[in-house]
């Protein structure tokens, strides 16, 4: 009580006045839509929390596997011929502090064919002893020793598991690569064909990779698409969020002889998408915490009509309209800050155990929200971000200030006499 009693009297009727009505029923009413603008924000701000924390959780979770399979940066050779030597542009690549390591490649478009189906596939040649420093899909196969087997003539092929399904082929067993260049035999111009045998199956856990992605020795992806040696390197970051800056970066430290493409704008499509989803999920669910923050506009305009010999008396004891004005404010803000800051509270109670809500709610329904044999995620994920959270509470307790200026203002208008002259 004391410590209330030091506030200026603002302060101190503005909390009288939240609490307006719990005693009585003269205001009971009054304080039941107080009641109900207080939950509308903790519901809105709770609500905005846990749709982008979900948001953030599935970008993550298809960001980290399509990250296992490709690097963040690709260094390619402007000219399109093949690097004389790809470890003299690796040592240069690496004054950059953010490059961690370097493997060169060779990747072309090509058919996968085995009798008579044939797939679309993108070829990857690599160096099995550099790739396992570049992605995660590479050191798994290091591991478990699929890499070992793809050595240089011996025309062995890795694939993904859903392209394996697609052609029903299994370890050991041949298929043929077609290239895209054309080869002239004295019956015409003939398609570059190849036998390769399947050293190896991975899952990587995103469907792009898993029916298109074809991995091989590096050697022999030269020879097969007469690159004459490795057409670029790729590089990986110690900090994937920083791939877009330290690409601009390359790009002017290497000049124009190389053509530099990290991960965001090779994925461009996949990444504008999820960030003008976000963009706009956000500012949707801001409309509703907007409308929750609004109400309380007609909850302090009856407070004020209420109120109005209270006022009468008070600017007649010597209260100045700013003073009237504050309390009113105050009254508003305390709604708006208890309806955030309990909106945040939800939020994050929420978002924090998604993993344990939804799957109760799955038994509960008996329902599957992430069917396996429809989504790449079988797990709601989720991950709560304060670049998020903190954006949403000042945009919650400032619509909640702003909603409680033209109350306060009029309540500022109100003349004793009138006010006074029917009490």
């Amino acid at each position: 009580m004391s410590f209330f009693s030091s506030l200026p009297f603002e302060w101190q009727i503005g909390w009288r006045y939240t609490r307006a009505g719990r005693a009585g029923r003269r205001n009971g009413f009054i304080s039941f839509i107080s009641l109900i603008s207080v939950v509308g924000i903790a519901l809105g701000v709770a609500a905005l929390i846990i749709v982008l924390s979900v948001m953030n959780g599935f970008k993550t979770e298809v960001r980290d596997r399509m990250l296992a399979a490709i690097p963040h940066i690709e260094v390619r050779e402007s000219s399109g011929t093949g690097l004389a030597d790809w470890q003299a542009l690796a040592r240069e690549a690496k004054r950059e502090p953010l490059v961690k390591a370097a493997a060169p490649f060779v990747s072309s478009p090509s058919l996968l064919a085995r009798g008579e189906t044939m797939n679309g596939v993108l070829v990857r040649g690599i160096l099995p002893e550099a790739e396992q420093h570049i992605t995660g899909l590479a050191a798994k196969m290091k591991a478990d020793g699929v890499l070992d087997q793809l050595q240089p003539g011996a025309w062995r092929i890795v694939i993904g598991v859903d392209l394996a399904r697609a052609l029903d082929v299994k370890v050991g067993e041949t298929v043929n690569i077609i290239t895209p260049g054309i080869q002239m035999t004295p019956a015409g111009g003939m398609p570059t064909m190849r036998k390769f045998t399947v050293a190896g199956i991975f899952n990587v856990g995103h469907f792009e990779y898993d029916t298109t992605l074809v991995m091989m020795h590096i050697e022999d992806a030269a020879r097969l698409y007469r690159t004459g040696g490795p057409q670029g390197i790729q590089l990986r970051l110690s900090d994937v969020h920083e791939a877009r800056a330290t690409g601009f970066r390359l790009a002017d430290m290497l000049g124009p002889k190389v053509i530099v493409r990290d991960w965001t704008r090779e994925k461009a499509h996949w990444y504008d998408a999820v960030q003008i989803e976000k963009r706009m999920m956000g500012i949707i669910l801001t409309l509703i915490v907007a409308v929750a923050a609004f109400n309380l506009v007609s909850t302090l305009v009856m407070t004020v009509t209420d109120k109005r010999a209270d006022i009468a008396i008070l600017r007649t004891l010597g209260a100045s309209p700013r003073s009237i004005m504050g309390i009113f404010v105050v009254q508003g803000a305390t709604a708006g800050i208890i309806g955030t800051l309990s909106g945040v509270g939800l939020g994050l109670l929420v978002a924090f155990n998604v993993d344990v809500i939804v799957p109760f709610i799955e038994r509960l329904l008996g329902v599957a929200f992430l069917p396996g044999n429809l989504y790449m995620v079988t797990k709601m994920p989720s991950d709560p971000q304060w670049a998020d959270i903190g954006p949403i509470t000042v945009i919650s307790l400032t619509l909640a200030f702003l909603a409680t200026l033209y109350p306060s203002w009029r309540a500022s208008r109100v003349n004793p006499a009138e006010a006074l002259r029917y009490e």
